[in-house]
């Protein structure tokens, strides 16, 4: 049944795949469910594993309450930071000098920024936009359209070594995933990226023990906000535990199977209004 607008809810919401679709851009119909749902006294939360330093202002522009960044590893609730854990340097040492030697093209995540291995570039302008060296279309595309994503990470850093990670993200390559994921097992959490464009054995490494479920409720006993007044939305694995946890959890229509299966409702794709509807069929807002 849907809720009524006259109780508070608390709302978290995934950023790829649940706001953001593949273009990189917020459908103005999602822009427009979170403005009134603000309007309308309820909490809305990014909830992604995105680091902070990929809020671009078109997502916080939008208006939100807080955030759980890097998959649950970085709680901002208004202007106050819960918590940020970060990856041990000599953890993130062995990470870089791994990949390199192995030609795996990745980005550290840091809240500064985003810092790209020495070939990533030029990885992810083939991935998103095709041949750009030898096809004139997809040149063309790329200088029309530029992704917000490409544009926002540091590239040519010298120094890879950085103190303040919260989690690597690894691109396809020939190495696979359960490769990667022996390499570093009992050091980090190994899952597979929610990004379909970075291909099939791309990946993230996260510190264990972090994911957005256990953040979620740090940060409900933080606001005194009961369990039973939470909402999330989401489309990948790494959705599976807030969704599970939350007392409402709803899958996008361009979810993972495994996740529509421990969904408790289904939603539309991004494309096609999916969280302007979950807000109306539960109440957060008027049709």
């Amino acid at each position: 049944m849907p809720m009524t607008q006259e109780r508070r809810k608390i709302v978290f919401i995934d950023i790829d795949g649940t706001l953001v679709g593949d273009d990189g851009k917020v459908p103005e119909s999602a822009q427009i469910a979170c403005k009134k749902a603000r309007e309308n006294g309820h909490l809305l939360y990014l909830c992604t594993g995105r680091s902070k330093a990929e809020i671009y202002e078109e997502i916080w522009g939008i208006g939100f309450d807080g955030l759980i960044g890097a998959g649950g590893g970085y709680v901002e609730s208004g202007s106050e930071t819960l918590y940020h854990k970060k990856v041990k340097p000599e953890d993130v040492r062995q990470m870089v000098d791994f990949f390199d030697a192995q030609g795996v093209d990745f980005y550290l995540e840091s809240n500064s920024a985003l810092y790209g291995s020495r070939n990533l570039k030029a990885h992810l302008e083939r991935r998103i936009y095709g041949d750009v060296v030898n096809d004139p279309a997809a040149k063309e595309q790329m200088l029309l359209s530029p992704h917000p994503f490409i544009a926002g990470i540091t590239y040519g850093e010298t120094d890879m070594y950085k103190e303040d990670v919260n989690k690597v993200c690894f691109l396809e390559s020939s190495l696979s995933f359960g490769q990667i994921k022996r390499e570093f097992q009992g050091k980090f959490e190994a899952i597979q990226c929610t990004i379909p464009i970075f291909g099939e054995d791309s990946g993230e490494l996260m510190i264990p023990g972090i994911h957005k479920a256990v953040a979620i409720a740090d940060l409900l006993e933080h606001l005194k906000i009961s369990r039973q007044d939470s909402m999330a939305i989401g489309d990948g694995m790494n959705d599976a535990e807030m969704l599970e946890y939350c007392a409402i959890g709803i899958a996008m229509g361009n979810a993972k199977p495994a996740l529509k299966e421990l969904a408790n409702d289904i939603t539309g794709n991004v494309g096609e209004d999916g969280l302007y509807q979950s807000f109306v069929k539960y109440g957060l807002i008027s049709g």
